[in-house]
């Protein structure tokens, strides 16, 4: 098969002044005529077309351009000839293209098709289309991005030219973060492509934290040699949301103040949206809790001399849920914590009563909080955030990541403002500490349903490499109003096969499909 385009610029003035003619006389056209003629919805079209062709034209200074393409199948019999001929008209004509076959001028066509620069009068009038020049860009057929960072691991190739993609997203000259959005349908090949990513950094000897609310990541935790926590009423680790650590401390705030933050967002999930007074409230008590264990906003509270050496307070001395529980329930005022508080206590979530005794010195951790259930999930998700963000914050100088899987449960519109600032602040500022945040979901409109989708879209704008792997045409439709995607990315997102994404990896846009091999699919699967 071969395939000759032309492209011929139109003079800008002409076509401008031969546009408001037009304009003129079909506008009298439609006003005057016969609503019934059988022509008057193709006149309608050509009228609105030559408007907005104006249009941009003039306020967007695009120019006109005359398309030609011509397509010339070559075969060794008639029967093999038409079978070819009628399959790649289909495949055009599928894709919303038009197509005429050159009948009695096939000679025309033919040296038209030979790179000879001789686009033939003779089928010149048949076959032009006008294109602007914003179109005209995606004509050309052999751009396509291609991405090879020297130390970058292996993503994929591209599909249209089986370039390999290798992707350093630690590349502080090249990325402005190294923080990643995986978007994708049930079944199209996120979860897989993300375990794919743990696989080839644990390589690496990368840091890595992954929040499982769907107990996804088991088995390559434990092929791995990573550590499992699984966390929920019949587990044996226990975290709790009350512990200040070490390396918690923010940049000229000190280990109380930074906590409190922390667990006003952690407290309106339990709560709900808090007014301002009730806020107040709540920090009072949780002061006085500090207190009582000898932890004020003096940072040198938070040491003891053991030994006659200066060390950390260890979970043992930290506050746990009860002392808060019996505190609140001194205050007439605050009952109405105590009595959300109960389930904390003496029901169903009793385990988070408790000290910590859980040690995260591997460099592979998976928090499963499966068994928590639908309802409760947001409380794991958080607490293991913020447990997860003490750990990356500790050394500048090592690389680590965070896997936020479901994050619309965080940021979304079952979330509030408090813990989806948390979380947007960890995509904002994980760059300096040597960190990579990775937002993953299926559930792109939940998303964006917060705040009119201000978080979903701070986490997006805050990510140099997105996926979007297929998406049903109503997450295409939210994710258009946030994302600079084209009509033609569009079409792609909802086409795509399992294991094929489309990626913004910087300034390049990629349509990659994920390659595996059989060890690595042994050990994800």
């Amino acid at each position: 098969m071969n395939i000759s385009m032309f492209y011929e610029k139109q003079d800008t003035y002409k076509t401008i002044k031969d546009l408001t003619y037009f304009i003129g006389n079909v506008g009298v056209d439609l006003k005057s005529g016969n609503s019934n003629r059988e022509d008057i919805d193709i006149a309608a079209y050509s009228y609105n077309d030559a408007k907005f062709i104006r249009k941009e034209m003039q306020v967007n200074n695009e120019e006109l351009y005359f398309l030609y393409i011509y397509v010339s199948i070559i075969a060794n019999s008639e029967k093999e000839l038409e079978r070819n001929l009628n399959k790649i008209e289909g495949i055009l004509q599928s894709s919303g293209m038009m197509t005429r076959k050159a009948n009695f001028r096939e000679e025309q066509v033919y040296l038209s098709s030979l790179p000879l620069m001789n686009n033939n009068s003779d089928i010149k009038n048949v076959c032009k289309r006008n294109i602007l020049g914003n179109g005209l860009v995606s004509t050309y057929p052999f751009i396509s991005s291609n991405l090879c960072d020297e130390n970058g691991i292996l993503v994929g190739t591209n599909i249209y030219n089986s370039s390999i993609i290798l992707v350093d997203r630690f590349n502080k000259n090249k990325y402005k973060n190294a923080n990643m959005c995986i978007f994708g349908t049930s079944g199209a090949g996120k979860s897989f492509y993300t375990k794919l990513l743990i696989l080839r950094y644990r390589i690496f000897g990368l840091e890595q934290y992954i929040i499982d609310p769907e107990r996804e990541y088991n088995k390559i935790c434990e092929n791995l040699d990573g550590v499992c926590i699984k966390f929920g009423p019949t587990s044996e680790y226990y975290i709790n949301i009350l512990d200040i650590r070490e390396e918690s401390i923010e940049e000229e705030k000190g280990f109380l103040t930074t906590k409190i933050g922390k667990l006003r967002g952690f407290f309106s999930l339990v709560f709900g949206e808090l007014d301002e007074e009730k806020v107040a409230l709540l920090e009072e008590k949780l002061i006085d809790v500090y207190k009582e264990k000898g932890i004020t906003f003096d940072d040198s509270s938070l040491y003891k001399f053991i030994d006659n050496q200066k060390v950390f307070k260890s979970y043992m001395d930290m506050p746990i849920l009860e002392d808060l529980y019996r505190v609140l329930g001194k205050d007439e005022k605050t009952l109405f914590f105590k009595r959300k508080l109960y389930p904390f206590i003496y029901g169903s979530l009793k385990f988070l009563n408790n000290y910590t005794n859980v040690e995260l010195e591997n460099k592979l951790i998976v928090a499963d909080i499966y068994e928590l259930g639908e309802d409760n999930l947001k409380y794991g998700m958080y607490i293991f955030t913020e447990l997860f963000w003490d750990k990356i914050k500790k050394d500048r100088n090592v690389n680590k990541a965070i896997y936020l899987d479901e994050i619309w449960r965080l940021i979304g519109i079952t979330s509030n403002k408090f813990v989806a600032s948390f979380i947007y602040k960890i995509f904002k500022t994980i760059r300096k500490y040597g960190g990579s945040a990775v937002a993953i979901t299926q559930d792109v409109s939940d998303l964006f349903g917060l705040d009119n989708g201000a978080y979903g879209k701070s986490i997006l704008n805050n990510s140099s490499i997105k996926s979007f792997f297929s998406l049903e045409e109503e997450n295409i439709l939210v994710l258009e109003k946030y994302a600079n995607i084209s009509e033609k990315e569009k079409i792609e997102i909802k086409s795509l096969k399992r294991g094929e994404a489309l990626m913004f990896i910087g300034d390049n846009h990629i349509l990659a499909k994920i390659e595996v091999s059989d060890d690595e699919k042994e050990l994800i699967m």
